[in-house]
């Protein structure tokens, strides 16, 4: 597992713990887990990745959601959407069918607020608790054990959960009942989308007048402009390098999540939603999979 700043672990007592789903944040997540010496069984829908992890990592795998969760403590989760986690949840193969009474369920998808709720719904009548905990820090923040996560959920199940998932997290905070989690996620991806269109907006402006722009953000940078895509995209955005961090097509999917809750709830966003067609933009330009800075492709 590639890191570039070593984690300590947190001294916390070992527990029997499942993660399903082994994608860029899944992987690693899991090894840090390994790592901390938890007892880790892992699943993921492609075989071939659960035997990459065990060829790296000290546990074993599973064929099945409901076999990797059988006897466990606390079960992790990361996929894709919404289906994706029902898949892995619901039915005859899925966690729920598997996890013995008490279980925590902590499911780090991104994903709505509504199948939060509906999942939490699910578990309670098993006789289980689940916490809604969507993460921020990028693939870099999964790998480094560093990421920030947004829980959603009751506090006995947190207060579970918490020293273990410690292992690749800087921060682990419940925010409210369950949904909250997700809920600020959407604020965490409505604030990066109009800070990186203004950033793009900025370079390309500055480099249009010639202006040396590494110069500038360097001078920029230590005052009110700053801000971490400034300080980790800035110089990759004047060279036009996007082939790293989280992906158009995944932001595209969270602000569609935002969007739709705030038609719920009524909030505005406007300026969301025209960045959300800006990303449409940059995939009708082929930047499916460039990272989130490739806005401003647009722009030159």
């Amino acid at each position: 597992m590639a890191s570039t700043n070593p984690k300590t672990y947190e001294q916390t007592a070992p527990r029997k713990v499942a993660f399903l789903g082994l994608g860029v944040m899944g992987f690693p997540m899991a090894g840090h887990l390994a790592l901390a010496d938890h007892d880790v069984t892992v699943y993921n829908r492609s075989a071939a990745k659960a035997q990459a992890w065990t060829g790296e990592f000290k546990g074993k795998s599973a064929p099945t959601p409901r076999e990797a969760v059988a006897g466990c403590d606390i079960v992790f989760c990361c996929v894709g959407n919404d289906d994706d986690l029902r898949s892995v949840v619901l039915g005859d193969n899925g966690a729920l069918a598997g996890m013995k009474k008490g279980t925590v369920f902590v499911d780090h998808t991104t994903a709505s607020a509504n199948v939060a709720r509906e999942l939490s719904a699910e578990a309670k009548k098993a006789g289980v608790q689940f916490v809604d905990a969507p993460v921020s820090g990028g693939q870099a923040g999964a790998q480094n054990g560093l990421l920030t996560v947004m829980c959603g959920g009751d506090q006995a199940a947190f207060d579970t959960a918490r020293p273990v998932a410690m292992a690749f997290s800087r921060a682990f905070t419940l925010l409210g009942g369950s949904g909250s989690g997700q809920l600020a996620k959407m604020v965490n991806q409505i604030a990066i989308a109009g800070l990186v269109q203004g950033l793009s907006e900025a370079i390309a402006f500055g480099m249009k007048a010639g202006l040396d722009m590494e110069q500038v953000l360097e001078v920029i940078g230590k005052g009110a402009a700053q801000s971490w895509q400034m300080d980790n995209r800035g110089k990759t955005m004047i060279a036009g390098k996007f082939d790293f961090g989280f992906a158009v097509d995944w932001m595209r999917k969270d602000l569609g999540i935002a969007l739709e809750e705030a038609k719920r709830n009524g909030a505005r966003l406007p300026v969301t939603a025209l960045v959300d067609q800006f990303y449409a933009d940059v995939q009708q330009q082929g930047g499916n999979r460039w990272d989130t800075s490739s806005l401003i492709k647009r722009l030159r």
